[in-house]
């Protein structure tokens, strides 16, 4: 199963990156705006980097220094990280790490041509970052920490590589109570980053198993609804709802775009929002942690 589920996240980011979406679009802009980005951050960076995927703004609440170095886990088009370039300065680097290789193709053309110098982009899974031990000051993540098969995992390797007082600054989707069945067996809901969420008592438990203190899991207060703003790029209808089932999520839109379609995933997405009230269960999160000094 999670060999299948790394797979279908591959193929549906990977549409995404190989798609024209950007800020440049009208809906793509107001998701990013809708979680907490603002038109100044946007158009500071190459505007390829956002395709409406974020579920906050890790780099507003990270506390991001001069000369430190910094890692975004699913890094994308590189949005996170050249925001993150600019705190970190000349002195500091900012790291990208990401599985799906059109995603990494999009970030280091977006670097080239923003002429970024203090950036770089690995292809990885988040639970083995390829980084030394005890080398980085500040992990972040957008929406990305759900879609991992193995969470406990993914927090032992961010506490791995954090050096010691370094912090977690995350923001991702979190359940508030359980799911609809039908969501949660669904893939496309799984790469919508829901079906794979967990509760928000389980990602405190989480980040406490693997060491870290003061933990702190804000619910953000946006609206999970704002991802059906991104219209298809593709020019497709859009899903029919029409189901023989009413908990049934459906697989594909009524034009059905195959796995390399730029616009499924958000078509995908869009039909969920439509059949399920998503905020009842489920809520963008931020969540705060820092990995203790040996001395405690």
């Amino acid at each position: 199963m999670a060999e299948q589920i790394l797979e279908s996240v591959m193929s549906k980011y990977g549409a995404v990156a190989e798609s024209s979406l950007s800020t440049h679009d009208a809906g793509v802009k107001a998701v990013a705006e809708a979680f907490g980005y603002t038109p100044e951050e946007l158009t500071s960076i190459p505007a390829e980097a956002n395709m409406g995927l974020s579920c906050g703004n890790p780099t507003a609440t990270a506390h991001i220094r001069p000369g430190e170095v910094v890692v975004d886990l699913g890094s994308g088009g590189g949005l996170d990280v050249f925001l993150a370039s600019k705190m970190v300065g000349p002195e500091g680097r900012a790291i990208g790490i990401d599985m799906t290789p059109a995603m990494l193709d999009r970030a280091r053309a977006n670097a080239e041509a923003g002429g970024y110098t203090n950036v770089e982009f690995y292809r990885s899974t988040i639970d083995q970052i390829p980084l030394p031990d005890a080398s980085v000051d500040c992990v972040i993540s957008n929406c990305v920490l759900n879609l991992a098969p193995d969470k406990p995992a993914v927090f032992r390797e961010i506490a791995r590589v954090l050096k010691p007082g370094g912090r977690v600054a995350v923001s991702d989707i979190a359940l508030k109570s359980e799911l609809p069945e039908a969501v949660t067996q669904s893939i496309a809901a799984y790469v919508g980053c829901i079906a794979g969420a967990i509760q928000i008592d389980e990602y405190r438990a989480g980040l406490l198993a693997a060491g870290f203190e003061h933990i702190e899991i804000v619910d953000s207060g946006a609206d999970l609804n704002a991802y059906a703003k991104v219209e298809n790029q593709t020019g497709c209808c859009s899903p029919k709802m029409e189901v023989s089932n009413p908990l049934q999520v459906i697989e594909e839109s009524c034009c059905s775009p195959g796995p390399g379609t730029p616009g499924s995933l958000h078509e995908e997405l869009k039909t969920l929002l439509v059949q399920f009230d998503i905020n009842a269960a489920a809520a963008s999160v931020k969540v705060y942690a820092i990995k203790p000094h040996a001395n405690g």
